[in-house]
């Protein structure tokens, strides 16, 4: 029998990354008419860094999570409604609970790989209310496979119905997800799965070698529209599992009929590995500082691969957008200081 793959899509979450948070309501209903008839499992929505995020420190959305869950939750009906959790950026009072009231069905509760403590709450209310939650261990390559275990077993303990390493800066090569993986899927007795971004050109074969070691959830998003490099690509990761006899319920002329629908609602460019995405990939950086560092870059008049590189050096994590600014004054300072001899 074949085995099965859970597929959870997040073009419309991670996508948004892509354009500065700036998808529109049209585009959000011709993904999930798309995704819809391809069969897509769940799609998950909303601001790039997720519920309540949208700000000016990461960037302000063009709509408010209300009308994206409203818009989204009217366009599906067998494809189950995702969204990406920050506690920080989401508060259950004002957030969650209007997540829940508005019909999301799927909550994905997120923390940098060693904070796991920070989605005790979070993850508590989630299924409290009745809907399904996932622990999300995002920037992964910066834990052992140890602390990893150590963290999934405490959203285990809140509650989470799975857990999913995150890939954030597109770092891994297949060992590096192998031995993860093999040890999350030993050592808990819940779902593991695995997001990847494209950094080094590795998304595809990282989520094979993920599904290899027991991961039964791997996310993709349609074109691999996402932060920096982009995701795994959707449409590639379908036909790939299909040849490789993994069943994953997705009607594979469909969903290529949704990368061609994607290709001209997600416009101006889908995401590439730029020379800067395979620097962020090396240093180790979340793929979404990618326009940031470009912008501070142009501002500071300094070369962007240092500004990533000393990113690297400090660990910066999602949500220290401040940080791009410190080191490329920094650089900026020192490079006048060289030219004064």
């Amino acid at each position: 029998m074949a085995k099965k793959i859970l597929i959870s899509d997040p073009t419309l979450r991670d996508g948004n990354h892509a354009v500065r948070h700036q998808l529109s309501r049209e585009a959000f209903i011709a993904y999930c008419q798309a995704a819809e008839a391809a069969r897509v499992p769940i799609i998950e929505v909303g601001h790039g860094n997720g519920l309540g995020a949208s700000s000016m420190l990461v960037g302000e959305c063009r709509l408010t999570d209300d009308e994206i869950l409203t818009v989204t939750r009217e366009h599906l009906k067998n494809t189950r409604l995702g969204i990406h959790v920050i506690p920080g950026f989401c508060t259950i009072k004002k957030d969650l609970s209007r997540a829940v009231e508005l019909g999301v069905d799927l909550f994905r509760v997120a923390s940098h790989c060693t904070e796991a403590d920070i989605t005790d709450r979070h993850i508590h209310y989630v299924r409290q209310a009745g809907k399904e939650a996932w622990g999300i261990l995002m920037m992964s390559h910066m834990a052992t496979p140890a602390t990893l275990l150590e963290e999934a077993k405490k959203m285990e303990s809140y509650g989470a119905e799975a857990i999913v390493i995150m890939d954030s800066a597109g770092a891994y090569f297949p060992d590096d997800v192998k031995e993860r993986i093999s040890t999350l899927v030993n050592g808990l007795s819940i779902p593991v799965g695995f997001h990847g971004h494209n950094n080094l050109g590795m998304a595809v074969i990282n989520s094979v070698a993920a599904v290899n070691e027991g991961a039964t959830i791997i996310d993709g998003t349609i074109r691999g529209f996402g932060a920096g490099a982009g995701n795994t690509q959707l449409e590639v990761l379908v036909a790939v599992f299909e040849r490789l006899g993994f069943e994953t319920g997705i009607d594979l002329y469909k969903i290529l009929d949704a990368a061609d629908i994607a290709e001209k609602e997600f416009n101006p460019v889908a995401p590439s590995i730029s020379p800067l995405s395979i620097v962020s990939g090396l240093a180790g950086v979340f793929s979404g500082f990618a326009k940031p560092v470009a912008q501070a870059a142009k501002d500071y008049q300094v070369d962007p691969r240092d500004i990533f590189f000393g990113l690297g050096k400090r660990n910066a994590v999602a949500g220290q957008e401040s940080l791009i600014i410190e080191v490329a004054r920094d650089l900026a300072e020192k490079n006048a200081a060289a030219l004064k001899g």
